[in-house]
């Protein structure tokens, strides 16, 4: 009897990774296809859960939903047209000129790693620095050039983007009305086991993941300009929305933005690369040992290992907008899980309780 149990879970463990694997594979497909659709709803989803935050503020001064909403939405979109009329220019201005300097300074990182190159030579050194370089720098050179040819798409792109916003504002709009009954609707088709924890786990998750990282990610972005200011990094602006945007990823976005960084910087001068990576390496460590934890917390009591999992996953079928919602998501699955185990458990002990007495 105990062998034949065995044997039974044996084989539902072992069909179960098969059909996790072709329910990823199905989810990728449906995503790929619906991929436009699926992200302007993530997006206006997202959006709405964050001004549903303010909205709530100003109903408790006596206002009702929909005036609520509708200043909430007002202002957020005067803040956006403020942001596209101010500092989109002058985003769009850096990139270019980056875009146009880059080559200059590959040549300038040539000539230095040529100088180090033949030093290392004269000291009998196995180096090989300046075939390095030239194979970055052709790759580098490649890329750009395919940068260059995708302008018109490019242009093409933000005229797609603009009525993108657009959809995902409106959409926002009507989630931040009628969004509870709908998705009351959807939890009441769950059974209630499953649907109150998954609906209490996915609030907790989004909640503390988006506000913390959004606010930890203002925090990189703005403490930044001024210390690139003082260092005169070029396109410090740029740079540090780069950073900014990066912290956004868990676990691997503070090292990949300020490693992008740091080696384009490098390309022009070696020691403002270097000194501009301990700046905001210092700033990172501010921000993981003191204001993280404050805010962030365990917030999901994933194991760093699946957090990288979750990241891949995210990657693979969603690319950056799967990277963002991959570990809230991933703690919601955790969440739920634990909490109807908790109640197993619960009824478990209930019930030999019940037989004791």
């Amino acid at each position: 009897m105990h062998r034949s149990v065995h044997l039974q879970r044996l084989l539902v463990w072992g069909l179960t990774g098969p059909i996790v694997a072709l329910n990823v594979w199905l989810l990728t497909q449906l995503f790929r296809f619906f991929e436009g659709l699926v992200t302007v709803l993530v997006m206006a989803a997202i959006l709405a859960f964050l001004l549903n935050y303010p909205v709530r503020l100003f109903q408790r001064a006596t206002l009702s939903r929909v005036q609520a909403v509708t200043l909430v939405l007002v202002v957020t979109v005067a803040l956006f047209v403020i942001a596209g009329v101010t500092l989109v220019p002058i985003i769009v201005d850096q990139t270019a000129q980056l875009l146009a300097k880059i080559p200059d300074w590959l040549q300038t990182s040539a000539r230095n790693l040529q100088a180090l190159d033949l030093w290392a030579k004269q000291h009998n050194l196995p180096l090989d620095l300046q075939g390095f370089s030239g194979r970055i720098n052709n790759q580098i050179e490649r890329q750009l050039e395919v940068v260059a040819k995708e302008a018109v798409g490019v242009a093409v792109g933000t005229v797609n983007g603009l009525i993108t916003t657009i959809l995902v504002f409106v959409l926002a709009f009507y989630m931040l009305l009628y969004g509870n009954q709908l998705w009351n609707g959807l939890i009441n088709l769950l059974p209630p086991r499953y649907g109150i924890p998954f609906r209490e786990s996915l609030w907790l998750n989004f909640h503390n993941f988006f506000i913390s990282q959004i606010l930890l990610a203002a925090f990189m972005g703005l403490a930044l300009i001024p210390v690139f200011l003082v260092l005169q990094v070029p396109f410090a602006l740029l740079f540090a929305l780069l950073i900014g945007i990066a912290e956004l990823i868990p676990l691997v976005g503070a090292a990949l933005g300020i490693g992008v960084v740091t080696i384009l910087l490098m390309l022009q001068n070696f020691w403002m690369g270097f000194w501009v990576a301990i700046a905001a390496t210092i700033l990172q460590q501010v921000r993981d040992n003191v204001l993280g934890p404050k805010m962030l917390g365990d917030f999901t009591g994933l194991n760093p290992i699946w957090i990288f999992i979750a990241l891949l996953m995210g990657l693979q079928m969603a690319g950056f907008l799967g990277v963002i919602v991959a570990v809230p998501i991933a703690g919601t699955i955790k969440g739920t899980l634990e909490a109807v185990r908790s109640e197993r458990l619960a009824l478990k002990l209930k019930k030999a309780e019940e037989e004791i007495i």
